[in-house]
């Protein structure tokens, strides 16, 4: 595994290029299920005076149902070379087929949640708020609406705490 706790505090990110460029995997579950999807939107700060983790689900994908039921959730990150497994964790659902496996990637349980002995960057957190779905009627930027919800799957938001913050010994 060879992950080190770190202080929240001292770490430094560019979160555009973090979540836009080099994705994050979202996780959710325990050792009876889990899923993880591919994030590329979300953001970093603080609110209610804790460091938080947003991240945004379709309706559809399998792994809303994992975050919607648990406390916890993960979101890691992971060296360059592993693009292709997160491109795959992005396209296909795990409520088809074990897209875990196929993408080669290797989960351990950690904290009540899972993440992926792969990842140089593991964010775990705690759900603060979670569930509420865009509401399409308050997009200022109407392109918003018509580029990226031609089917109307608004996404829900969730946001958690970061209790904790894993990061791989060599990096």
């Amino acid at each position: 595994m060879g992950f080190k706790e770190v202080d929240i505090k001292s770490l430094e990110i560019n979160p555009f290029v973090l979540l836009n460029d080099k994705w994050g995997l979202l996780s959710a579950g325990n050792e009876t299920a889990y899923n993880a999807m591919t994030i590329s939107w979300g953001s970093f700060g603080v609110m209610w005076n804790k460091p938080v983790v947003s991240v945004v689900i379709r309706p559809q994908r399998y792994t809303k149902e994992f975050v919607d039921k648990l406390d916890l959730f993960t979101v890691s990150f992971f060296p360059g070379s592993y693009k292709k497994a997160l491109q795959l964790l992005g396209t296909k659902s795990g409520s088809e087929c074990d897209k875990i496996t196929e993408s080669g990637l290797t989960p351990f349980f950690i904290d009540g949640s899972v993440a992926f002995d792969e990842a140089n960057m593991i964010f775990i957190c705690k759900k603060l708020h979670g569930g509420q779905q865009l509401d399409a009627s308050k997009f200022v930027d109407l392109n918003i609406d018509s580029t990226m919800y031609p089917d109307k799957d608004y996404h829900y938001y969730y946001t958690g705490e970061a209790i904790k913050l894993l990061m791989k010994d060599n990096v």
